[in-house]
């Protein structure tokens, strides 16, 4: 009863390992680059690997993947081969193997352009019936793998569940004037309002998404703290979003000002986990609410699960401007 972790040498990977080893669960994590929780160095690009730690594997967390951060740094290519082939190698090998359940780390970034609506629109209320509209490499791979697992589930019975997690990174924001404008952790508190993830939330769905997977078919959930908001606020969220919030959350004001800390003026989109919370039974434990509880008291907002995990950055390089440079 062995579970495979891809990508375990990274943020999301080494959290799902620690996490299965600490409920005493077999696991197999696979990575390009050695690690503490990598049993296995090696690429999911090379079939004769996927093929070798598909032995004796029930399920598979296929968190492995070039991100956003890697565009201006990697080929087209490189991303096809990693997202799109990879993952077709992982599915084939995994169909091969009898594997029951196999659950792909997606992003809210597939939504691409259909997250910013037009000047003087409401916010975007992003469920997963909104339409991705992939605006680089990094969001259109991203979406042909997820056809990949909807397929595999179709044509092949192989139980899929993909997983559209938003921003759980711990790094910097590319944004420079986003970066310059606040504080690191007031901006990751603002967007725990709309678009933003605890790591530890992130890795209770994809262990809920293991054991749903069998007799899921196929389903797609986006996975994001829980809003305060409803789709009835989204014309003012656009234009004032402290006037909504102190409707939902009045103390926030208090708690920001002791931290000097600013909340943004608008935001243009929210997500929406309602689904993944209905049919997947995921309750996430951070949302806006938790962090301000941890704020008064003095505590980081981060969980102690992405405080042990910490920081693992993109490149091996350090940049010039920023925490990786853009496109």
């Amino acid at each position: 009863m062995t579970i495979l972790v891809t990508g375990s040498s990274g943020h999301l990977g080494e959290a799902l390992v620690r996490t299965l080893q600490a409920e005493r669960r077999e696991v197999l994590g696979i990575d390009v680059l050695p690690g503490a929780f990598t049993q296995l160095v090696g690429s999911i690009t090379d079939r004769g690997v996927v093929r070798q730690c598909m032995k004796g594997v029930t399920a598979v967390l296929h968190a492995a993947t070039l991100h956003k951060p890697h565009v201006a740094t990697h080929s087209r290519q490189d991303f096809v081969d990693v997202n799109i082939t990879g993952t077709l190698n992982l599915l084939e090998e995994a169909t091969a193997a009898g594997v029951t359940g196999f659950v792909y780390t997606s992003t809210t970034s597939v939504f691409g352009d259909a997250l910013v609506p037009p000047p003087g629109e409401p916010a975007a209320w992003v469920t997963e019936d909104v339409i991705p509209v992939p605006k680089n490499i990094y969001g259109v791979t991203k979406a042909a793998a997820e056809d990949l697992c909807q397929l595999f589930a179709r044509n092949h019975s192989l139980g899929a569940i993909v997983l559209r997690t938003s921003r759980f990174f711990p790094e910097e924001d590319d944004n420079r004037s986003v970066r310059e404008g606040y504080a690191d952790a007031n901006l990751k508190a603002n967007e725990f309002l709309h678009r933003r993830v605890d790591l530890e939330d992130v890795v209770s769905a994809h262990l809920l998404a293991i054991s749903h997977a069998p007799s899921a078919g196929f389903a797609k959930y986006i996975i994001s703290a829980t809003t305060p908001f409803s789709r009835d606020d989204t014309a003012d969220l656009r234009s004032d979003l402290p006037l909504v919030l102190r409707r939902y959350v009045p103390g926030f004001e208090a708690a920001y000002a002791r931290r000097g800390w600013t909340m943004a003026s608008g935001i243009d989109r929210v997500y929406v986990n309602a689904k993944a919370r209905a049919e997947l039974g995921w309750q996430p434990r951070h949302d806006f609410h938790t962090l301000l509880a941890r704020l008064q008291t003095g505590d980081d907002i981060r969980s102690p699960l992405a405080r042990q995990v910490g920081s693992k950055g993109y490149h091996d390089r350090v940049f010039h401007d920023g925490p990786y440079p853009l496109e």
